[in-house]
């Protein structure tokens, strides 16, 4: 019996797209040096190292023959997922594609910017006028918290290592906000927000306007696709509760 194309149901589309990913920029093709950093990554903010998919840039190795794959296992071993590589020779694109993974050629000098870490400056509170400008959604943090004044750009990573993170402004597409306690962000959520990074299951997000990539509590998380679309571009808290991340309108 033959199958008439025409009638049958559309299987699949193609989309072109912008995913946010993580690039993991390497340095030294050393495996064991790759792993010693990455075990120190891993007690710092377990909650980023939960499936994250990265593109493995080797454009700053002078490598004919790396150890591709082992370098691939030491990072599943600390739960990221390699899916492809940018840069390198040919027999590092031969490599990537025979492990099956993508292949992306090395970008133009001056195209990309590191994941960059932004000071942090420990205040006591944050100000009425402030939080009335901002349209508070919470009570106003406690003792301990960072603040960040300004838009959190594409490829920048704010973190509050200690407490709580309070966001005057926006966190854009494709940048990271983390914190060992909750985080607070007085604008449009578009990028990743991880809570609770060491643990704390009592952490939370709040924030004005929620369009983000990922929502992590203590290591539990739900990326865009898995968020209920009556809640995106609404005033949103985000809590784990009963075993899962709940996400609720705040107020």
């Amino acid at each position: 019996m033959s199958l008439n194309l025409d009638s049958a149901a559309v299987a699949f589309t193609f989309k072109g797209g912008m995913l946010p990913m993580t690039v993991m920029e390497l340095s030294s093709a050393d495996p064991e040096r790759i792993r010693l950093q990455l075990a120190g990554k891993l007690s710092q903010a377990p909650a980023f190292f939960q499936h994250t998919p990265v593109v493995l840039s080797v454009e700053k190795l002078n490598e004919p023959h790396l150890a591709l794959e082992r370098i691939c296992a030491v990072c599943r071993d600390h739960k990221l997922l390699p899916v492809a590589v940018r840069g390198g020779t040919e027999p590092v694109r031969q490599s990537a594609w025979a492990l099956g993974l993508g292949w992306f050629p090395p970008v133009e000098e001056g195209r990309t910017r590191a994941l960059e870490s932004v000071d942090r400056t420990p205040v006591h509170e944050v100000t009425d006028e402030d939080a009335a400008r901002q349209n508070e959604p919470s009570d106003a943090p406690a003792l301990g918290t960072r603040l960040f004044r300004g838009t959190v750009r594409s490829g920048q990573q704010v973190s509050a290592s200690e407490g709580d993170l309070v966001v005057i402004g926006a966190v854009n597409a494709g940048a990271e906000v983390l914190a060992a306690g909750s985080i607070h962000v007085y604008g449009a959520l578009r990028g990743r927000a991880l809570a609770g990074i060491h643990g704390n299951i009592q952490a939370g997000i709040y924030c004005r306007e929620l369009e983000a990539e990922l929502l992590s509590v203590a290591g539990n998380y739900k990326r865009m696709e898995d968020i209920d679309s009556q809640l995106l571009g609404r005033p949103t808290e985000v809590h784990f509760t009963n075993e899962q991340l709940e996400i609720k309108p705040l107020g």
